[in-house]
C-alpha cells in the first residue's frame, strides 16, 4: 500500500519531535519510530480502525497521547491527513484533505 503524508504532517511531527526531546533527550526519536510502526499497522489492515467521519478514521498511537487520522483513497492509497495530541479539539484538522 502507497502512503501519502498531508503536507501539513512533517511540521507537527517536527513540532512533536522537539517538544519531546526538550523533556528527555533521544524520546523524541522513540517517538518517531512509534509514529512509523503505527502506520505501518494502519497500511496492512486500514479499515479496521474506528471511522471518524464517512471516509476519515483514527489510530491511536500505543505509547504516546497522539492521534493519527487518515483516509484510505483507493485500494492502493492511504493518506495520513493528522497527527494531534489526544487533548486538542475534535475538530482539529478535519477538513484536511
Amino acid at each position: 500500500m502507497r502512503i501519502e503524508y498531508h503536507p501539513a504532517i512533517e511540521r507537527e511531527l517536527r513540532e512533536i519531535t522537539k517538544y519531546y526531546n526538550e523533556c528527555s533527550p533521544g524520546l523524541g526519536v522513540e517517538f518517531l519510530n512509534e509514529f512509523e510502526r503505527q502506520i505501518l499497522r494502519i497500511a496492512s489492515m486500514p479499515t479496521r480502525w474506528m471511522a471518524v467521519e464517512s471516509n476519515v478514521r483514527r489510530s491511536l498511537m500505543k505509547r504516546f497521547p497522539y492521534v493519527i487520522y487518515f483516509r484510505v483513497l483507493d485500494n492502493d492509497t492511504l493518506r495520513v491527513t493528522v497527527v494531534k495530541h489526544q487533548r486538542r479539539h475534535p475538530d482539529y484538522g478535519l477538513n484536511r484533505r
